[in-house]
Parts: structure tokens; sequence; C-alpha cells
């Protein structure tokens, strides 16, 4: 038997040694298989293999130490772990590759409530929007619901029609008019701008629906978003006009163009009367008809192929028949010719205009030109790594499609351009960007980017829209004066008998209407007058031989709505015999001060 040591006393550890057994501790903590303490020492027994590779292969392990005194006494030294260098081209920290299954494309119903709730969160903000906006009731909403009233006075007990306003009305007086008057009769006139709320809410609620059907959730929250809150929307939300009713009709209209996309080629034809109607509540909506019929093919090309070309002709052909077949059974041509086919030209400047329509609908119509070019580049919205395989329209459908919706929410200002006025420009511009959404939408998700890397952008833009809405709106509400110490200095003095003349008559017409009709009252806009001798007078000078006579029992003037005839009524009344003024009411509005005057006939 050989006598020796087996055991060595480690020197202090040298970083620059060669260590090739990894360290002293493996990776998961335990030591190397050399080096685990097992047993108490006992003597070793001769080796049963030579000596010398057991030796070398030991000494790898541990290299040679000096033998100190204590021999029988193993020594082990703490080690210096020596962490392996990582280049510096490769990441200190990998993210471990996700799944495909953890992209899920098929729709959830965690996702769909998550949805659902961002949208109802941003109804609330619209009804919010809508509902701080106050005044008394424009000339517009009070000619509006006093038409209802007569006409289902008309319907109910075959009362007269003071005036047949089929023939001046942009849309037909019994539809709108009569079910806001109904409204009207129960909750008044807060009762009648709730109803236009609901309109418009639901337009919001079927935008998000068949931008989802097209693109996606994100997109669908982004659209209903920035349109819930352009001036446009918070105004038509809380007016009293036939407008928010027919923007809802053609959201429907379009919700089921495009949700039958994937349905028997015969199903189209549930839009056309939907379409129709819209047509009937306001004559204007016929502008956005081709868009609608267009979309019919583009959406159903994807699923049908060719016979996409069939579901869109039935649709033309079915909303085209209904069309003729309406007017050929009602007597709304006038108003049709009047109010849209030959309305009269103004002097509205192109320039003029064009700032104003991008000052009300700008930052959205950008925003959905963004998401048409990207989306022409680009056809994947979904994030999932599966989509990658899928296979979607070609370019040149989407660029079809982006350039329909973007250009249909140039068709109002157009249109306006043509005939050379803004009125009703502010309301009209929302109209087109319903089509428009979906593609802002687009835009802001793929400005945002994959997984929101950069919320503060989408954030940004909605914000500035938002601020924008805000301010246009308030101003909008603020244009008119407030009519109620006007109304409260005249209810006493009118009947339904006398002949009155007022600058706006149909806000009197409204809120008297238990007294007056609209017969009695008369405007600034045009007028003809027979003297006691038989002389006809028309315009200007019919107003100064009225006055003169003393035809009319009372005069309200407030030097805002039409200035020139204004200040013709006020030279006649100056020295008149006839009146005395009755009242001065001033008041302030978006443009400044002004004042009622009133004046009652005394002989």
């Amino acid at each position: 038997m050989t006598s020796r040591n087996d055991h060595y006393t480690p020197q202090p550890y040298d970083p620059y040694g060669e260590d090739d057994d990894g360290g002293w501790f493996n990776s998961d903590g335990t030591p190397p298989p050399q080096q685990r303490y097992q047993e108490p020492y006992q003597q070793p027994q001769e080796p049963q293999q030579p000596y010398e590779p057991q030796q070398q292969s030991y000494a790898v392990a541990i290299p040679e130490q000096p033998r100190g005194d204590h021999d029988d006494q193993p020594t082990y030294a703490l080690r210096t772990v020596q962490y392996q260098q990582v280049p510096d081209d490769e990441p200190a920290y990998r993210i471990p590759e996700t799944p495909e299954a953890g992209w899920e494309m098929e729709a959830s119903r965690r996702r769909a409530w998550v949805s659902r709730a961002v949208l109802l969160c941003i109804l609330a903000v619209q009804a919010a929007l809508s509902l701080r906006l106050s005044n008394t009731a424009f000339q517009d909403e009070a000619l509006y619901l006093a038409a209802g009233h007569s006409e289902l006075a008309n319907l109910l007990h075959g009362t007269p029609l003071p005036r047949d306003y089929a023939a001046y009305f942009s849309g037909s007086p019994q539809l709108y008019p009569v079910l806001a008057a109904i409204v009207d009769s129960k909750f008044g006139l807060a009762g009648a701008r709730t109803l236009s709320l609901f309109f418009m809410l639901c337009t919001t609620g079927l935008l998000y629906s068949f931008t989802r059907r097209l693109f996606s959730e994100r997109a669908a929250l982004a659209a209903a978003a920035l349109y819930a809150v352009i001036q446009s929307t918070a105004v038509m939300g809380y007016f009293a006009t036939y407008d928010a009713c027919a923007v809802f009709l053609l959201a429907l209209t379009t919700w089921i163009v495009v949700r039958t996309d994937r349905a028997p080629v015969i199903t189209v034809l549930l839009a056309a009367p939907v379409a129709v109607l819209a047509v009937g509540v306001k004559y204007a909506s016929a502008l956005y008809l081709p868009t609608i019929v267009v979309l019919a093919l583009l959406t159903a090309w994807p699923h049908k192929g060719g016979r996409a070309f069939l579901r869109m002709v039935l649709l033309g052909a079915g909303i085209g028949g209904l069309v003729v077949v309406g007017m050929h059974t009602t007597d709304l041509m006038d108003g049709v010719r009047q109010t849209t086919t030959d309305r009269a030209h103004g002097t509205d400047t192109t320039e003029f205009l064009l700032e104003q329509s991008a000052r009300w609908g700008g930052l959205m119509f950008l925003a959905a030109v963004g998401g048409a070019v990207s989306y022409v580049r680009r056809s994947r919205l979904n994030e999932s790594p599966q989509a990658l395989r899928l296979s979607g329209p070609g370019w040149r459908w989407r660029a079809l499609l982006g350039l329909v919706l973007c250009a249909t929410a140039l068709l109002a200002p157009a249109y306006q351009i043509h005939l050379g006025t803004v009125v009703s420009l502010f309301k009209h511009v929302g109209f087109g960007l319903l089509f428009a959404a979906p593609m802002a939408g687009v835009g802001v998700n793929r400005l945002m980017g994959a997984h929101f890397r950069y919320p503060q952008l989408g954030i940004m833009l909605w914000t500035a829209v938002l601020c924008l809405g805000i301010q246009q709106a308030d101003r909008r509400f603020d244009i008119w004066p407030n009519s109620s110490k006007m109304i409260a200095a005249i209810q006493s003095h009118v009947d339904s008998k006398g002949t009155y003349l007022a600058s706006t008559p149909e806000v009197p017409v409204y809120y008297l209407r238990e007294k007056s009709t609209h017969r009695q009252w008369h405007s600034l806009f045009g007028m003809e007058y027979k003297d006691a001798k038989g002389k006809y007078y028309s315009g200007d000078q019919a107003y100064k031989e009225a006055v003169k006579d003393g035809d009319f029992d009372l005069i309200v003037l407030d030097g805002l709505t039409n200035p020139r005839v204004d200040d013709i009524v006020a030279a006649a009344v100056k020295g008149n015999a006839h009146y005395r003024l009755l009242a001065e009411i001033p008041f302030r509005n978006a443009n400044g001060t002004s004042e009622y005057r009133i004046w009652l006939k005394t002989s």
C-alpha cells in the first residue's frame, strides 16, 4: 500500500487560471460530481486502476495546492463564479417566443365585453358634449316643430294647414316633423332635442359595428371616438332638425350593406327601403346613395367575386325603383327642386367654404387619408402572426375602398361650393365624415402602432379633435339670441286675429302656437302687399307701404337676421303714428351684442 495524501488544500482562486469544469456550482446550484461531499473521511483503498489517469483528471478539477500541517482536514475555498461573456451584438435577455396560440384571432367573449365597455364610454362622452349645449329654439328647430304640430293636427283632426310646407321644406313634412311634434307635445323642446341625441348615439354605434366588420375592433373604436366629438355630431345630437334622423338612416343603410356581405345576394335589398326613407327625411341624403351602392360591390367582392356586381345592381335598382314610386305618389317634388336641385346660389367664395370645411372636419379627414394610404401599402390589421399567412384583398381593392370612403367626405363641401353658400355646411360635413370615419380609424390604429406602441399620438389627435369640437359646438349654439325675454314681452299682445312681422317669425310661431298660426306671421325674406286701393307691391317697397298703412299689429326686429331689411322697416316705423315702441331687449351672441326692438300698433 502506498502512503499518500488524496486531499489538497486549495489556494485562493486565480481568476486567470483555467477552469474547465464550468465553475464550482453547476447551473442547478449543485457541486460538480468530482467535488460533492458524500461520506466522512475514510482511508482510501488501493485504486483498482493506475493512479496517473485518476490523478490527472482530479487535478483538472482542483488545482495543485501546497500541503499544510493539517493534511487530514480538507479545506474548501470559496470560489467566484465567472459569468459567461455576452457578445455586444446580442441582447443580455431574450423574450421567450410567444406561441401562436397566444395570439387568438377568433372573437372572444372577454374581448367583446371590453370593446363594448370602451364603446359605452365613447357614447357617454358624446352624450355629455351634446347635453351641455343650451339655448332657446333656433329658427329651423321652431319651424320644423311648429310644422309638425300643424301636420299632426291635419292628420288627426283634418285641420287645414296654414302653409304648404311640402313646397319649400328640404325634407318631407310628414316624416320627421310629425315624429318630433309627438315628442315635443309630451316633453317639450328638450324632449325633441333628446330624440336627436338618440339618433346620433345610434349612428355612432352603427359606425362602430360596420367599421369592426370592415377592419378590426381597434379601428372601430378609434373611428367611433373621433366621430363622437366633432362639431357636427355634438350639434346634431341636440338639434331638433331632421339631420340627425337622416344621418342615422344612412348609417343604418350602410350597416345593412356591410353586414350582409356574405349573405345571399338578394338580402342586400333590405337596405333599399331604409335608404329611400333617409332621402324622404332629408332630400340631400341622396348625395350619399352612390357611395352605399358601390360599397355593396366592394364589401361582397372578397367573398362572392363576380356575383358582387349583381349585388350592386340589385341595390341600385331597388333604391331607384322606390324613389320613382315615391316621387309619383307624393307632392314633394316642389320641395326637392326648391331646396336641392334648383336651390338658389349664394355669394360665399370658394376659399371661404374650403376654410370652413377644413376647420370643421379637416383633422379627421387627414386621419382618413393617412389611413387609406397605409391600408393600400399594407392590408394586415390583425397583430396575430397567423394573419401573415391569410390571403386578403389586393391593393387595387383596398385603394378603391379608401378612395370611395375618403372622397365621400368631399361631396358636401363640393356641392356647397357649387351653390356658393355656407348655410348648413357644418351639418353636412358630418354626413360625409360618417363614411370617412372607418378609414380615420385605420389611420389612428396605424399611428399608435402594434400593441399601442405610441398611444400618445392617438391621444393627441383625439384631444385636438375634441377641443375643436367643443369650441365650435359652443359657438354654434351661441349664434342665435336667447328669445325667452322677447316671447314673454309679446305673448300678451298676440292672438288668433292679428297680423305680425318678425325677423324670425318661426320662433314666436312655435312658442305661441296656441295663440297664433304660421299664416299670421311674415318674415323679412320677401313679401307681397296690396294696399286699400288695390295697388300691388313686392320686395322692399311692400314692407314700406305695409308699415305706412299700419298693416301689422306687432313688429319684432332683432337687427341680426336680415339687417338690410331691418333698417328699412325701422325707418318706416320711425315717426309713424300707427306704432309705439313696446320694448328694447338687449342680448348677446357669438357675433357681439344687439337688441330686440318691438313695436305695437296703437291705432
